[in-house]
């Protein structure tokens, strides 16, 4: 009876090890699948298909909680889905009907926040005291951070920058500028390369708006420019963009405003298949913006 005991406790343990192993095959399998999504020239079938992909993620997530793999990949695919599927309808429909680009913009705001939650939760496994020392000293909570956790800091700061922005009447939420800003600069410091530059992309939009810097705001956006170009070779058009919303628009220089848009517009997008969707999306808000140009800009 004992024997048959050890035998079936033995044969139970297995079993748990093997589901385990298992689970976290696919869920490594899943956390590393964007580069499908990422090289798709239709974006239309890309929006259709995000959800399932999304709640697929979440489900394996609820069975593997601490998979740092998953929670990044929520982090990044949420943020991703809600800036160019509903923050940017949002804002089409502004002039049109503003309650419904309302009801857009408080949903791209709750996925926001979903994002950096996730986020929040790759960078805390590990250190369950994550949380209070980002509130406390976020300079010195971001320091403990290696290279292998870039991609958790950028996606964990872009979806809180972006849920800043979404919620400007939010003081709690404009009083965590600092944690934001400290793990931005942190995944700078450790890898301004990753992405193709896209944490120097980030950047030219989010110079202009910072408070605590030195130096002449505009320069510094300018310089994140020359990075981001640089480090993409000249193949993405998310910098050119971002540099004519963030500094030609606020100066009213619209010959550059069109120009950089003319050149977002000129890349072609199958000539870079690993930034094919992202540069699919940016291109079709370059169009939105080029548009528009008689309402951001003064004669």
């Amino acid at each position: 009876m004992k024997a048959i005991l050890v035998v079936a406790v033995a044969l139970a343990l297995n079993g748990c090890s093997l589901k385990q192993y298992a689970l976290n095959n696919v869920s490594e399998a899943l956390a590393n699948g964007g580069s499908a999504f990422a090289a798709d020239d239709d974006p239309d079938l890309v929006r259709a298909a995000a959800p399932f992909s999304l709640k697929l993620t979440e489900t394996l997530l609820a069975e593997n909680p601490r998979h740092r793999g998953l929670l990044v990949a929520c982090a990044r695919g949420f943020t991703q889905y809600a800036y160019a599927f509903v923050q940017q309808e949002a804002e089409e429909l502004e002039d049109r009907d503003i309650a419904s680009a309302t009801a857009l913009q408080q949903r791209a705001a709750r996925l926001y926040r979903r994002a950096r939650d996730y986020g929040l939760r790759a960078l805390s496994v590990g250190r369950p005291e994550l949380a209070r020392e980002l509130h406390d000293e976020p300079r010195r909570a971001v320091a403990q951070f290696g290279v292998a956790d870039v991609p958790a800091l950028y996606w964990t700061g872009a979806a809180w920058a972006a849920l800043i922005a979404s919620s400007k009447d939010s003081a709690e939420l404009l009083g965590e500028l600092p944690a934001m800003e400290a793990l931005i600069d942190r995944a700078l410091e450790l890898d301004e390369s990753y992405d193709r530059g896209a944490i120097h992309t980030f950047l030219i939009g989010y110079e202009p708006a910072r408070l605590t810097a030195q130096g002449d705001p505009v320069q510094r956006a300018r310089i994140h420019f020359a990075r981001a170009v640089e480090l993409s070779a000249g193949g993405d058009a998310a910098p050119f963009i971002a540099l004519a919303e963030a500094v030609s628009v606020p100066q009213q220089r619209r010959a550059e405003f069109e120009a950089l848009l003319k050149q977002a517009l000129s890349i072609d997008a199958a000539q870079h298949p690993d930034n094919r969707l992202a540069n699919l999306v940016a291109q079709r808000r370059a169009r939105w913006l080029l548009a528009r140009s008689e309402r951001l800009f003064t004669e």
